[in-house]
């Protein structure tokens, strides 16, 4: 750290080495690094902080830090590439599915603070500590996820701008590449939404397509804000299941939860939200399922009564928006 003479240095960071996931360092057993002392700002606390770069192996682009090592730690990212060390997912994505809540601290001395228990807590559990009490379904939809080997393609130089433009003269001596960008949900990225874990595109995009594989993916009707759980404890009551799926889903606020109708009976729920955002967030998060009384309740979405004349059984089940599950 700098010395405590030097005022205008405070709270700055010194490194010797970054803190990367095996993806961003690369396969070049003998990486050459460039260290710079202060060599800018962090991408989330804008603190100065020790920059380092690197070429991660052949035909690949140069790769350089963009946070601090003490933000970094605060969420257990990489600090070039921002994704998650344990399981190489995005913030949200890992968030999500154990439903942490996103406690980073903001103020310079909070966020150290933070940072030291954070690493302290880390050396035990070999990841953040509120994994230890996250649920079995969170951790083993984070498992299925995960990507177990280096992915190596991220590390591939960016477009080359002339030849979107038609202007490249260098052929195959180009070092970038020589393709059209795609236009798509995931051409939209920022430091602070992937850190923080909100908005971030590509973990949307994860969080989509584990649902649909689950057989979550949303019904076409707009109408259906409805969720219904199968295999609950026979003790469990409607409280209990109440207080276990707003724990389960901290980016939803309780006041999402329109009500829970309890079949104690056929050891089902039906759990309606007040708008169909909710129930798409929830549906996301409990594609594995959800943990009520330590035990795991299957989810499906529910449907919407059968009209009048079309011979369904909308007739059955209790009152409420939905009568049975898809």
């Amino acid at each position: 750290m700098p010395p405590k003479s030097d005022i205008n240095k405070a709270g700055w960071e010194q490194g010797d080495f970054p803190i990367l996931c095996e993806t961003c360092l690369g396969d070049n057993a003998f990486v050459r690094m460039s260290k710079q002392e202060y060599g800018r700002e962090c991408g989330t606390c804008t603190r100065p902080f020790t920059v380092f770069r690197w070429n991660p192996g052949q035909g690949m682009r140069f790769k350089t830090t963009v946070i601090c090592q003490t933000c970094a730690k605060v969420k257990n990212v990489c600090q070039t590439c921002l994704l998650d060390l344990e399981y190489g997912l995005p913030v949200q994505v890992r968030d999500t599915a154990l439903a942490l809540k996103n406690q980073a601290p903001t103020s310079d001395i909070n966020r150290e603070y933070y940072a030291q228990n954070m690493e302290r807590d880390m050396e035990g559990s070999g990841g953040l500590p509120d994994t230890r009490r996250a649920n079995s379904a969170g951790k083993e939809m984070l498992k299925s996820l995960a990507r177990t080997d280096p992915y190596y393609k991220r590390n591939r130089p960016h477009i080359c701008s002339f030849f979107v433009k038609g202007e490249c003269k260098r052929g195959t001596e180009c070092p970038y590449r020589h393709e059209l960008p795609e236009k798509n949900e995931l051409s939209s990225q920022n430091i602070k939404d992937r850190y923080y874990g909100r908005n971030d595109p590509v973990a949307k995009k994860i969080l989509r397509q584990n649902a649909a594989t689950s057989g979550l993916q949303p019904p076409e009707d707009q109408s259906i804000t409805s969720l219904f759980l199968t295999s609950l404890p026979e003790a469990t009551t409607e409280q209990s299941i109440r207080a276990a799926l707003v724990a389960s889903l901290p980016s939803v606020p309780p006041t999402a939860f329109k009500s829970v109708v309890h079949v104690a009976k056929n050891r089902c729920a039906f759990v309606n939200f007040i708008d169909r955002a909710s129930a798409e967030k929830a549906a996301e998060a409990w594609a594995s399922g959800v943990d009520i009384d330590d035990t795991r309740a299957s989810v499906k979405w529910g449907r919407s009564r059968s009209k009048p004349g079309t011979g369904g059984g909308g007739g059955a089940g209790p009152s409420t928006s939905v009568a049975a599950a898809s």
